[in-house]
């Protein structure tokens, strides 16, 4: 799906904040962003009448880590389709842990049962595995049967949905590090983005890996980490290095993203440092001199 893509974005309440209309060019699916105190202004919309599936999304009250439940809803003999079930979560006093819903259907109504079903199965697949979000349902989703072109046809489906959920605002279905075959990229590019390695003002270089992306500086897996804090580290580093299962034994278990290089530095120190000079490629280039290229 590469290549350039137009996205039409419509504020159905002249708000950033309030409904937002999504649709793409040359793709029969339609989407929604519905904020969950906007809901019943969502009842005239003929679409969400319709089968399609649907995200609803937050942030944890406890840890604010990203949460997700994906589900589906069919037509109902009233008439009823994924407002419906929307309007079903919400009223449910167990569920009050979502803030905003996005709903996924078609112009011309085309969704049956098996779509549906399959659709669900893989979204929350791709989710589980991406895990930039924690997926709030309880059971893998059945995937149903459906035919190799009806497959070829969802995929599709699956392909564009992605492009309007992190237009919308969503990383719910983009990696952390892109797996780029490294044959396709520049030389250029390879040396204004290198992986990084820490080493502080002693040039002792700690066993540590790091890489930028456009969402900012990306700690890879298997990382050495100090585990002792000094009384410098700031105290949301502090935090984050005592999250459950995030280090064990001196070993960072997943990637993980931060805001700014600094921030990275310290969560593997324990200490405050500065990450534009700390962080270095193999030729022992800083990052501050690394960007000036």
């Amino acid at each position: 799906m590469a290549g350039e893509k137009t996205i039409q974005l419509y504020l159905m309440d002249g708000i950033p904040k309030g409904r937002i209309k999504a649709t793409l060019a040359n793709w029969t699916g339609i989407a929604y962003k519905i904020p969950r105190t906007e809901l019943d202004k969502a009842k005239n919309i003929k679409y969400l009448k319709q089968s399609g599936v649907y995200f609803l999304f937050s942030p944890s009250d406890e840890t604010q880590e990203n949460i997700v439940y994906i589900g589906q809803a069919g037509t109902r003999k009233n008439g009823e389709g994924v407002l419906n079930r929307l309007q079903e979560h919400k009223r449910n006093p167990k569920e009050d842990y979502w803030t905003e819903a996005v709903a996924f259907t078609t112009t011309n109504n085309t969704f049956g049962p098996t779509e549906i079903s399959y659709l669900e199965n893989q979204f929350t697949k791709l989710a589980s595995d991406i895990s930039r979000y924690t997926v709030k349902n309880g059971n893998e989703p059945t995937q149903g049967h459906v035919t190799e072109e009806k497959e070829s046809e969802l995929k599709e489906f699956i392909d564009y949905t992605k492009i309007v959920i992190g237009t919308l605002g969503y990383h719910l279905f983009e990696p952390l590090i892109e797996d780029v075959p490294q044959n396709t990229i520049s030389k250029k590019e390879i040396q204004s983005n290198p992986r990084l390695f820490l080493r502080p003002k002693n040039n002792q270089t700690i066993n540590t890996t790091a890489k930028q992306t456009s969402e900012g500086l990306v700690l890879l897996k298997g990382s050495h980490i100090n585990t002792i804090d000094s009384a410098s580290v700031p105290k949301k580093i502090s935090i984050r290095r005592k999250e459950k299962g995030l280090i064990l034994n001196g070993i960072l278990q997943e990637d993980v993203l931060f805001g700014s290089p600094s921030s990275a530095a310290s969560f593997v120190v324990g200490s405050s440092i500065n990450g534009k000079e700390a962080w270095k490629d193999e030729q022992g280039r800083s990052l501050n001199e690394i960007e000036k290229i």
